[in-house]
This record gives structure tokens, sequence and C-alpha cells, in this order.
């Protein structure tokens, strides 16, 4: 029976990364042994200073529906982290607080974008971000790259894809699923091309900024020309172990945060009163106290190149953050393995899945064909023995 679902949602594609890790949780339901290695989430707690503070909020009775956009208290903390942190300069008019930064992306989209319009995505891109695009009824276009370039865009590139209907611009540095960074240089060349193009709007999405590996990342709207233009979005799930806590942020031009508002006041309103208060002391937090988190994941980083690398068919690259690597498989097209033909990266991805009891995400959903994204957000035991596992069924060939 087909149902009389809207064409909006029958529009939008499963998210990848949900549905690889569902299709884990069922084998591993069934009985079968699995390592999942697919979801984009830290593997540690979230830091006792801040679930004390969220004990304090608990003790003092907050309870009651949070501003729209979020505590005065909280918009200015995130105030004192940008000037901290990135050199940006914000008020908090140009604050908004949200369910996640996913909803802060999506807020963006919703106010910026009309149908047609055009959103560049640097390939490999977050899965949502293309779905996000469709519901806001634009269409989005997939600027390639390769692990040859660390899977970073050239001027060149931008500067070809960009049309007259082009309206916005997604980056994202650290970056999911690469780990790749862009230099404060590499960004001045791509803003250099949308200085000549003043219609275009950029969405910098800064997740990942502490857990990086040596350069600190640079944010885009720390570039003079770009900053009445760009939208910079953050939040605490990764780099504060606060997945399910769900705090996201933007800082942006005071109209841009205005719209993000009335957006948001008519969907989900306000965030959880605790967990902003929590995020005040987290965000207010040196950086040295999460660091403990960044040196365990940049030890399962090495472990894990150096494991992939003795495994023939994998090229990959050393990530510069997050906690993913992203390996080019291509080497495998068109072989079969244990009388399985591998056709692409999802059969590839599905072949270690049913045959290693290993589950990753194929480069598809990315943006990126050639390559499956492998988290390293899980105990090194557990990351040694899926390397190995993948490498011995990968040798049956």
């Amino acid at each position: 029976m087909k149902h009389p679902l809207s064409d909006r949602i029958n529009s939008l594609p499963v998210s990848q990364t949900l549905a690889m890790a569902a299709k884990a949780r069922e084998l591993k339901a069934a009985g079968k042994d699995i390592i999942s290695l697919s979801l984009g989430e830290p593997d540690f707690n979230t830091p006792d200073f801040i679930k004390d503070a969220a004990i304090e909020a608990i003790n003092q009775n907050y309870n009651s529906y949070s501003p729209v956009d979020g505590y005065v208290e909280l918009k200015e903390a995130i105030c004192t982290k940008f000037k901290r942190d990135n050199n940006l300069t914000y008020t908090p008019n140009q604050i908004v607080v949200s369910t996640g930064a996913k909803q802060s992306i999506a807020n963006i989209a919703q106010v910026l974008l009309n149908p047609g319009d055009e959103v560049l995505l640097p390939a490999p891109y977050w899965v949502s971000y293309s779905a996000i695009a469709i519901l806001s009824e634009a269409k989005y276009v997939e600027i390639p790259s390769s692990i040859d370039d660390d899977f970073k865009i050239t001027p060149a590139q931008l500067e070809r894809a960009i049309t007259p209907k082009t309206k916005m611009i997604f980056f994202n540095s650290p970056n999911n699923p690469s780990g790749s960074m862009y230099s404060e240089e590499e960004y001045r060349a791509l803003a250099a091309v949308l200085e000549k193009h003043p219609q275009i709007f950029i969405l910098s999405d800064e997740i990942y900024e502490h857990i990086n590996y040596g350069a600190k990342p640079f944010s885009f709207a720390a570039i003079e020309s770009m900053y009445d233009r760009t939208i910079t979005v953050n939040g605490l799930a990764k780099a504060f172990a606060m997945t399910g806590w769900r705090i996201g942020y933007i800082g942006a031009p005071e109209w841009i945060a205005k719209a993000c508002t009335k957006m948001q006041g008519q969907i989900t309103s306000g965030a959880n009163c605790i967990a902003q208060r929590a995020a005040i002391t987290a965000v207010l937090a040196p950086v040295s106290k999460i660091q403990y988190m960044v040196d365990e994941f940049k030890t399962r980083r090495n472990i894990v190149v150096g494991l992939l690398r003795e495994i023939d068919g994998f090229n990959v690259n050393v990530p510069e953050g997050a906690f993913y690597v992203f390996p080019d498989i291509s080497a495998f097209f068109g072989k079969t393995i244990d009388g399985v033909k591998i056709e692409n990266a999802n059969d590839f991805s599905l072949f270690i899945l049913e045959k290693a009891n290993v589950a990753t995400v194929t480069g598809d959903a990315f943006g990126a064909p050639n390559c499956i994204r492998m988290s390293y957000a899980a105990s090194e035991l557990q990351l040694r023995e899926a390397i190995k596992r993948i490498k011995e069924v990968l040798s049956e060939n």
C-alpha cells in the first residue's frame, strides 16, 4: 500500500550514517559480534565539570521555557568563546542557540534559500547538507575533490562551480568525513573568488574545531571581507562529548540571526534549559580541560592510519582533525572477493559488514564514491580488531 506522504518527505534521502548504524544494531541483536565504526560520536563521557553545572541548574529549578534564541548568559559566553578561540567579534544579538548544530544549519538554509537557488557543497561533505538543501527546495551542486588533494577544493574549481543561481556555499573544517582542514592561506584564496560574487553567503561549520592535531583551525568569518556574509556554526557535541545534550549555535549578521530566531520560534522554540545552563560552563572552559580526549583521538588516528596502510588497496591520507579516516578503496572496484563482486563503495562497505562484522559508511553518502568513512571514536582494542578482521577477509581473495 502506498501511503499519502508529502513530496517533501518522499524526496528526502535516508541518512546513510544512521542507516548503517541501524543495520549494525540489527546484526548485533541477532548475535553477531559487530564492531561499529559508523557513527560520528565520541566514546567518552561528558566531563564531570559540565555534568556538575547541569545538576546545579536542576537544583536551581531551571525548568521553564527558555528564550527562543537562548539564555542571554549563554549567548554572552558564546561571544566570549568566539573572541578567545576564533578572533571573531559578535554581540548577543548575533547569536542563536539551537537544539544541536544540525538545527542551526537547517535554520540558516530555511531563512536564506529560495526554490531554485544553488548551494555549493565541496565534497566530501556531511550527509545532512544535501538533505537540508533539498528541504529548502534548493539545488545542491557538488564540487569534487580527491585524496590526492587532501579532499580540499581549489579556487579555480570554486570559480567554475559558481553560476548566477549560486546563493550559498557550505564549508566544514575540520571536515566530516575526511578530517581535512583548510589553512588560513587556503581559505583566503577561496575568499578572493567569493569577493567577486557578493550574492553568495558562506556557512562555516566549525563543530570539530577543537579536535585538531597540530595547526589551529581558521574561521572563515575572520576574513574581513567575508564577515558580513558568513554564518559561523558550532556546538558542543563533538569536542565536549555532549552529542545527546543537543546544543548548537551560530554567530551571524544580526538580520540573519533574527530570521533564524523567527524560524526556530515556530518549530522548536528554545533549546533544553538544563543543557543550556551546562553549556555556559562548557564554552567558557579552557580548551585544556578537554585536551585528554584530543590526545587520545590523535593516538588512535596514528594507529588506524598505520594499520590501514598495511592493507593492499587502501589509499589513506593523514587527517588533521575530527575523528575519521576516509580511505580511497576504489582499487577493489571490479574485483570479486570471497565470491562477492565489488562494484562500488557501497558494495565494499556492505561486504566488510557481512564478512568482517565491521560497520563503516559508504563514501557515496558524502559525495565521494571512491571512499568509505571509518570513525576512530572507539577503543584501541576495537580499532585493532576491526582492521585485523578487514585485512583477513580481503586476504581471502
